[in-house]
């Protein structure tokens, strides 16, 4: 059965405990392993599936999506792929790093995030990326990539959810919110998404 390591407070863990129900993949979940130690940045999630030992969140997540999943989660044909594929670097760098500085000092608490100045420009940053993603959603009608969920919609649902559970002030953006509530059909994102963890 396949192994993922981590705490399942993590958004990265999620994000691969999520596409594992996705996917109707088994896995068991525990905090800690020996495996952790092969991640040289230190971090979760790492999975072990058989003799494979593998980290880096988004890559876990096309292995799996490639290995058990189907062609619906991510595409065969190059462009289709490629159209899902861009939304997920999307999140893994433009996204992220906007929100990084404000989610640190008003949710993580972190003394090191304590400069109000760097505060209000990362939330206008994460508020400038969610419009972003606003203007997408607005023009599929659906989901990241199109009419159906892919994988991309994991990350950046997950995002979405944090952005809503991250005490700033907030544009209304009718698209994200329509999509938060599409993903909400999903039982693997009430499960490991919309859940109350940040």
């Amino acid at each position: 059965m396949l192994r993922i390591l981590g705490k399942a407070s993590s958004i990265n863990v999620r994000k691969v405990l999520w596409a594992c129900d996705e996917i109707g993949l088994p896995c068991d979940r525990q905090d800690h392993g020996p495996e952790l130690a092969q991640n040289p940045n230190g971090l979760v999630p790492v999975i072990v599936d058989g003799d494979f030992v593998l980290w880096e969140s988004h890559t876990i997540l096309r292995y799996l999506a490639g290995r058990y999943g189907s062609s619906a989660l991510l595409p065969h044909e190059p462009r289709q792929r490629a159209e899902v594929e861009q939304w997920i670097d999307w999140q893994a760098t433009d996204l992220n790093s906007s929100w990084r500085y404000a989610f640190m000092a008003l949710v993580r608490r972190d003394p090191a995030f304590d400069d109000p100045r760097q505060i209000a420009a990362s939330t206008a940053n994460w508020n400038r990326m969610m419009s972003i993603l606003d203007a997408r959603l607005a023009a599929t009608k659906a989901f990241v990539a199109g009419a159906a969920f892919t994988l991309a919609d994991i990350p950046i649902g997950l995002s979405v959810n944090r952005w809503l559970m991250t005490p700033i002030e907030r544009p209304v953006l009718p698209a994200v919110l329509s999509y938060y509530e599409r993903l909400s059909e999903r039982p693997a994102f009430l499960k490991h998404g919309r859940n109350g963890i940040h």
